[in-house]
């Protein structure tokens, strides 16, 4: 049976959540009933379970993407931001019309709960389930902390697109492997003071700069298969 986080786990919450969508249950409902059926199925385990799933800039399988005490203990001041979409749920498939097959758009994102101490907001989105390693699809920094959403296909006034891991700047959608469905973090995170990066920097850069400055980040993860 597959552990709760782990990317059979997801897979599985996926296909009964849509399935109450296909009976005309309400989202949130849906979420939570989807839930609730996988946490009876399969009660949730001590952390620390063999397959996990992968956290913010982490890989899959570290402490980073299943969070032991000890990580728990080190999380940023400032609690959690909420990161949401109008295009997809968490943990819900990715429509078509983002992926790199499709119209390849970027989807629009909605964030809250910024901490006030927050000088620069980057977002970082990522495939753990990639064959070798984690692959990057998106990056951004330089995003103002007042600034609560970016729209479809754009990025926020005054922000910078970094390279993903097919060479190119911006955004390109989800493209597994067929037969697989693989797992899109999004992550957002807020540091104390700019981090000082350009068009075309890294996920690298990313994690170089946030070092030691990250106050708050948040993580919604969309699923996609071909």
């Amino acid at each position: 049976m597959p552990d709760p986080g782990s990317h059979k786990y997801d897979i599985q919450r996926a296909r009964l959540r849509a399935r109450y969508d296909d009976q005309g249950v309400p989202d949130q409902n849906a979420d939570r009933a989807a839930n609730e059926e996988l946490q009876r199925e399969h009660p949730p385990r001590r952390v620390g379970s063999p397959e996990r799933a992968a956290g913010p800039l982490g890989t899959r399988g570290t402490s980073r993407g299943d969070p032991s005490l000890e990580d728990v203990a080190k999380a940023p001041e400032g609690g959690g931001i909420g990161l949401h979409s109008a295009a997809f749920n968490d943990h819900t498939m990715i429509p078509n019309h983002y992926a790199l097959d499709g119209d390849n758009a970027s989807p629009p994102l909605q964030w809250d709960h910024v901490p006030d101490g927050a000088e620069e907001l980057a977002l970082v989105v990522e495939d753990p389930d990639a064959p070798g390693r984690t692959f990057v699809h998106w990056v951004v920094t330089g995003i103002d902390p007042s600034v609560t959403e970016v729209g479809e296909g754009a990025v926020p006034e005054g922000a910078s697109a970094g390279r993903n891991d097919f060479g190119d700047v911006g955004w390109d959608g989800p493209r597994p492997p067929v037969g697989e469905t693989h797992r899109y973090f999004f992550h957002l995170y807020a540091a104390d003071q700019p981090l000082g990066l350009g068009e075309g920097c890294t996920a690298d850069d990313v994690r170089t700069a946030l070092a030691g400055h990250e106050v708050a980040s948040g993580t919604l993860v969309g699923l996609f298969g071909r």
